[in-house]
């Protein structure tokens, strides 16, 4: 076990999650997203390349547009194809970073801090599909419940974001995970509802530190600063490439703080397993017998 090892399974208070969350991602840093990119980094290239050119066509598209050149507005078609290669490379992306989060986790509390690479590649990729089902179920849910009212969307969002950490660590399908979560919050809704909170301010924060140079740029080729607004440049901005750089890091910004709430989620998933199952407990009784060197 390394001697930095931090203990996924046991209690914890709302700032201890907080600051082991950040202490996992500074101690692991460079193993994590070593890891991290090598399962998710292709995907992540197919994300930002139908990122440009969707910017790229769209931008033409709208130009084109306005000027009134028709037989240009072909383009539309490439356009649609390219939004939903970027739709579904989203999904793709966003599904495995959580999978891939989750299971590099799994792997590093089962390995005492070690962690093999092939194991969670290979785990990634077998649970994709239940990681799709359980998101469709969970992202129906929270919709319906938005649709009817918002506070129903909140209560169902807490415990559902738990469920993908039971589809992990519970070795549960989709289904199971989805209704056990409801179990495992019971009688802690409101403790696991706090932290969800001030994780998901520190993240919002974050993210829109990284937005504020997009904007600005935009701003400023727009002309706002100056108060005169060029519509040319509104119109030609999208196939600046200055400008989809800022969009790209912004994107990429997005996607890797989020990787923060699944961080977090984990702790929060052990913090109640234990208070309800104690199985972090039993573990290191079985271990106490066990010499150093195992």
């Amino acid at each position: 076990m390394k001697t930095d090892y931090i203990e996924f399974k046991k209690q914890r208070e709302l700032g201890d999650i907080l600051s082991d969350t950040f202490g996992f991602l500074r101690k692991e840093f460079k193993p994590f997203f070593t890891t991290y990119f090598k399962i998710v980094g292709p995907f992540l290239l197919v994300m930002i390349l139908a990122l440009v050119f969707y910017m790229y066509y769209a931008g033409n598209s709208f130009g084109l547009l306005f000027v009134g050149n028709s037989p240009e507005l072909n383009n539309l078609s490439v356009i649609f194809i390219i939004a939903l290669v970027y739709v579904f490379s989203i999904v793709a992306v966003y599904t495995i970073s959580q999978s891939t989060v989750l299971h590099y986790i799994k792997s590093y509390a089962n390995g005492g801090g070690n962690t093999n690479f092939e194991t969670i590649q290979k785990e990634v990729y077998a649970s994709f599909w239940s990681f799709i089902g359980l998101g469709i179920m969970v992202g129906l849910s929270v919709a319906v419940g938005f649709i009817f009212c918002i506070i129903p969307a909140i209560y169902l969002y807490v415990p559902l974001m738990l469920s993908f950490s039971i589809l992990v660590f519970n070795k549960m399908g989709a289904s199971d995970a989805y209704s056990y979560s409801f179990k495992l919050v019971k009688d802690e809704w409101w403790m696991t509802f706090a932290t969800f909170f001030v994780i998901g301010i520190i993240v919002v924060i974050a993210t829109y530190a990284f937005a504020i140079p997009t904007a600005i740029y935009q701003w400023m080729k727009m002309g706002i600063f100056s108060g005169e607004v060029d519509a040319e440049s509104m119109l030609n901005i999208f196939k600046d490439p200055i400008y989809i750089l800022f969009n790209i890091i912004s994107t990429l910004g997005q996607f890797l703080l989020n990787l923060i709430s699944v961080v977090a989620g984990v702790f929060i998933y052990f913090n109640l397993n234990e208070k309800k199952n104690f199985t972090g407990t039993y573990e290191r009784i079985e271990r106490l017998g066990e010499s150093p060197e195992n």
